[in-house]
Parts: C-alpha cells; sequence; structure tokens
C-alpha cells in the first residue's frame, strides 16, 4: 500500500489583481507574478522544501526539459514530492505524506505573502491509496468539489486602510507606502505594498517576453507604456484590448485522461498541459511576425505599419499581457484590434496539440480611447467573448471558432447586452449580426469573418461605393427603417443588380440577404459599415490634429 497526497493550487481574483489598473507597466508585473505563483516559485518552493532535510529528495518537472516519462518517480524512487503539471492556472502535486504537502504550501504561502501582495492562493489537499485508487478520480473530485467549495467559502482579505494621516495609492486606493521610482516621462506617484510588488518585476517579465519571442521581434520592442503603442503626435488615440479562450478545454483535459493507469494519466497530463501551453505561445508568434513584416521602414528610418501609422521608438503596436495557454489576453492599437484577433484565432487553429485535435477559441475585442479604464475595457472583451462562446453553443453545428467586438469612440454605458439593447435594436430586427463565427466552409452560417471582410472590401474598392462616404452613411441610415427602405435605396442610387455585396454561399439565402440588407430579423451590413466608419474617423481627426500642429508650428 502506498499513500500519497494530491494537492492542487489554485489562485482567486486574478482578474482584477491583473487588470485593476490603467498603467500597463503594473499590468505585466501583476501578470508576471500571478504565472510566478502557481508555477515558478511552486517549483521553488518544492526545492526548498527539500533542503530542509537532506533526506528529501523531490521532482519538479519541467516540460522545456524533461520528457514527461522521465524519471525519478514517487511511486518508485523514494522521493517526498512530485510536480505531476503546472497549466491552466492550476498546479497539482503529489507528496508521500500530508505533512509535507502542508509544509511546502507554508513555504509557498509565505513567498507570496513578502512578495507578491494582492494574490489569493487556494490549496487543497487529499490522501489517497495509490496502488487502489485512480489518480483521475481523485483530481477530478478535488478540482469540482474540493477547490471550489474553498473559493467559494473563502473569507476575503480586508486590508487594513490606514490609522491616522494616510495617503493613497493611486492604482489601488489602498494606503500607500513610497513613491514610485521616475520611469520615462512619468512622474513618481505614490503606490501601496501591492504595486510597488508589481512594478519590482516589469524588468524580469519583460526580459522573459522578449526572449520567448526572440526570433519572430527581430530588433522590434514590446512596449511598456500604451502611449509607445502606435500612439501618433496628435491622435486622440485607441488601443484594443483582446481575450480570448479555447473552447471546451477543462472537458478536454477531463477525456484525454480518462481510463489509464495512474503514471500514464501522469504522462498524459504533461503532454496535453505542455501542448496547449505552446500551441497559445506559437499562435502569439504568428501574429508578432505578421506585424513585424507588415512594417515599412522608409529611408529616414522610420516604421510605418501597412504604411499608415508610425510605430514610436521601434516599438511594435502590440504587447500580449496573459499567455501561456489557450486563456490569452493582449493588447494593441486599436486600429489593429480586429484583424489582429482574427489572424490569432486562425493561427491557433492550425495548432494541433495532445489529443491529435485542433484548438478552436472565442475571442473578445474591446476597442476604447488609450487612457479608458483598462479593467472595465477587459471586463468588456471578457464578456464578448463569453457571448462568442453563447453563439457557438447555440448554432448546434458542432465546435468552431468566434469572435465578438465592440467599437467605442467614447465612454461605455452598461454591460454588453444593455448597450446592444439600446443601441442596436430597431423595429425591423437586430442592426448587429454579431457574434460571427471564423467557419470557411461554404454551407456554414453567413455570419462569418470571411463575410464581413468581403463586405468591408467590396464598400471599399467596387466602383458603385468606392471614395463615396456619403452614400455609404446614407446606407447605414436606411438599414435602421428595415428591408422596404432598403430596397428602395438600392433602387434609387442604381446599385449595380439592385443588390449589396453577396455573403459567401451558403444554403442560396445569401441573394436575399444582398437585395434586401436583412436576412431572419438579422442585418447583414451595419457592422461593416460602423466598422469602416470608425476607423475613418480616427484618421480624419489624425489628420486634423497634425494639420492644426503644423500650422501651428509655420
Amino acid at each position: 500500500m502506498k499513500n500519497f497526497t494530491l494537492t492542487v493550487l489554485d489562485t482567486t481574483g486574478i482578474q482584477p489583481y491583473i487588470f485593476g489598473s490603467n498603467r500597463l507597466r503594473e499590468n505585466i508585473g501583476a501578470s508576471y507574478l500571478v504565472s510566478q505563483a502557481t508555477d515558478g516559485w511552486a517549483r521553488e518552493a518544492l526545492h526548498t522544501f527539500a533542503r530542509k532535510d537532506i533526506n528529501r529528495k523531490v521532482y519538479a518537472f519541467a516540460p522545456e526539459k524533461h520528457q514527461p516519462e522521465a524519471k525519478p518517480r514517487i511511486e518508485d524512487d523514494g522521493l517526498a514530492a512530485e510536480l505531476v503539471y503546472a497549466g491552466g492556472g492550476n498546479t497539482v502535486l503529489l507528496f508521500s505524506g500530508k505533512q509535507y504537502a502542508v509544509q511546502f504550501t507554508k513555504i509557498l504561502s509565505k513567498r507570496i505573502l513578502e512578495e507578491a501582495p494582492g494574490i489569493n492562493l487556494v490549496a487543497v489537499h487529499q490522501e489517497f491509496d495509490w496502488d487502489t485508487e485512480s489518480l483521475y478520480k481523485v483530481v477530478q473530485n478535488l478540482m469540482k468539489n474540493d477547490l471550489e467549495a474553498k473559493k467559494q467559502s473563502r473569507i476575503p482579505s480586508a486590508p487594513l486602510l490606514g490609522l491616522g494621516v494616510t495617503a493613497t495609492c493611486r492604482s489601488t486606493q489602498l494606503v500607500a507606502v513610497k513613491m514610485s521610482e521616475p520611469f520615462e516621462d512619468d512622474a513618481p506617484y505614490l503606490i501601496s505594498t501591492e504595486i510597488d510588488a508589481k512594478l519590482k518585476f516589469v524588468r524580469q517579465a519583460n526580459d522573459k517576453l522578449q526572449q520567448m519571442f526572440v526570433t519572430s521581434l527581430g530588433s522590434y520592442e514590446f512596449p511598456l507604456r500604451t502611449d509607445k503603442m502606435g500612439r501618433s503626435e496628435g491622435d486622440s488615440s485607441y488601443s484594443a484590448v483582446i481575450h480570448a479562450d479555447g473552447n471546451g478545454m477543462g472537458k478536454r483535459f477531463q477525456n484525454f485522461g480518462k481510463d489509464k493507469c495512474n503514471r500514464d494519466y501522469i504522462i498524459e497530463m504533461r503532454k496535453l498541459s505542455h501542448s496547449v501551453n505552446q500551441a497559445g505561445i506559437n499562435a502569439l508568434k504568428t501574429v508578432v511576425e505578421i506585424v513585424v513584416k507588415s512594417i515599412d521602414v522608409d529611408r529616414d528610418g522610420k516604421g510605418k505599419v501597412k504604411g499608415k501609422f508610425e510605430i514610436k521608438d521601434n516599438y511594435l503596436p502590440f504587447r500580449p499581457l496573459v499567455y501561456g495557454g489557450d486563456d490569452v489576453t493582449f493588447v494593441c492599437d486599436g486600429r489593429l484590434g480586429l484583424e489582429l484577433a482574427a489572424i490569432y484565432l486562425e493561427a491557433l487553429e492550425n495548432q494541433t496539440i495532445a489529443d491529435g485535435k485542433p484548438i478552436k477559441a472565442c475571442a473578445g475585442i474591446c476597442v476604447v480611447k488609450t487612457h479608458y479604464p483598462f479593467a472595465r475595457a477587459y471586463q468588456l472583451s471578457e464578456d464578448l467573448c463569453r457571448q462568442a462562446k453563447k453563439f457557438v453553443k447555440d448554432e448546434e453545428k458542432g465546435d468552431f471558432s468566434a469572435l465578438d467586438w465592440h467599437l467605442a469612440a467614447s465612454g461605455l454605458m452598461g454591460s454588453i447586452a444593455e448597450i446592444r439593447d439600446r443601441e442596436y435594436k430597431v423595429p425591423a430586427g437586430k442592426l448587429s449580426m454579431r457574434p460571427i463565427s471564423f467557419k470557411k466552409e461554404i454551407d456554414s452560417d453567413w455570419r462569418t469573418w470571411q463575410g464581413f471582410t468581403k463586405v468591408v472590401k467590396h464598400l471599399n474598392e467596387d466602383e458603385d461605393w468606392k471614395g463615396r462616404r456619403n452614400k455609404v452613411i446614407a446606407l447605414r441610415d436606411v438599414l435602421r427603417q428595415g428591408i422596404e427602405a432598403t430596397q428602395k435605396f438600392l433602387k434609387n442610387y442604381r446599385i449595380k443588380d439592385e443588390q449589396l455585396p453577396n455573403f459567401p454561399e451558403f444554403s442560396g439565402q445569401t441573394r436575399d440577404l444582398a437585395e434586401k440588407g436583412w436576412l431572419n430579423g438579422v442585418c447583414g451590413y451595419f457592422d461593416a459599415i460602423e466598422a469602416m466608419e470608425f476607423y475613418i474617423s480616427l484618421k480624419e481627426e489624425s489628420d486634423a490634429n497634425l494639420s492644426t500642429e503644423n500650422k501651428t508650428a509655420e
């Protein structure tokens, strides 16, 4: 009989911890600390635990160094502890005794409290018999029941907000303990212990990211400030926050480890966890490479993305914030948000993981003014991703990737559902066809990324529409009035064949959509026109600002 203790680690309140600040450097440091808490520091805590007794041996499996089936093994080689895998925000470990599991947890918790205040670690333990019980079932039970129960029952910490006369941190509103170090043009500002910890690890986090993408970046760097993300002098400047998440990955992990002996379960989980992690990173590398290739450098050494806007100080207008796995968040210049999200989804689909299947995912894209509250923008991107996932589920046409977005020219009021009800519903039906799928099959639903981009291209390049912005705006207003008004518009303006651009064929109904602008209570063209107008207005505002500055200089 071999009695071991299974330990599962997780964290709570991660979204507000990472995205609760408007300063990109603080977001970068926070994301790095979260990844360290359940991965890097957990491995180091194992070695610290081993050093407390010369007879203790541990094995901190690292996929970049070891094969999944590598030895030593806890059941055969007298280990005090073995790291099963770390991935998806969870860390799973085995200990030869519960006292070891508790001691390890104390070591890790102490470090998190000291070096990453604000991160909430949750640990659960379960003793089991290696020879007679299924490790797979023990893990599932621990995650579904004990871990979730502990998360729900956990009493939130209530930090002391100060005694006597105190000043507050500008980012967290907690008690300030010091001034931040000067950084570029930013003056020092009051910070709490939590923000101080985040800022301490910014350089380390950035170096790790630069090294990971070194072959894709070339001579370029990732920005540490949103103002360095392609913002031109005089621009009103917009940023895009993109959150993407794999479809049904929890079930795939469950199914992959099912009906296997305990050691085979460990090996398979290591393979799957590592392959998912690499798939996400490889997809991001594809995005980086495409952004780099899109930069044209002129004789003066200035780089322009697609010849449209200059990059600043050799910084890419793109930066991953949360990466490694199927759950990814990145930020970029607002003008690139939709396109880079689509590129990422396609690149991710091209990655095959250990279970032999590609990863289908959903993405939410929120484009807002650069200094809009980041936490709110992230929350909306997460809600949009959730809407896309619901669309996939409701369609009942198998698994596929999908995306949803919102372009905020000014502020945001209410949830995405409230915004859609208020701004995109008319008597004829829904003006927006979002979310849309990333399917490429001819017989799929017409609400696809391919159909959307085809309409945008047609309105930009076809002789009936090219350079005729007033006409496009008139169409947008007419679409609000419904089918009859749209048909009259097409006839009065003598549009070719009295129809709008065709979507890719599906079930022979796209002709009805092109002739009426609407199908089954959904408008097929409003989203494309809105996106065109949004980006045109950004360019016009930028040109006007630059023109004013040039006249002032003269």
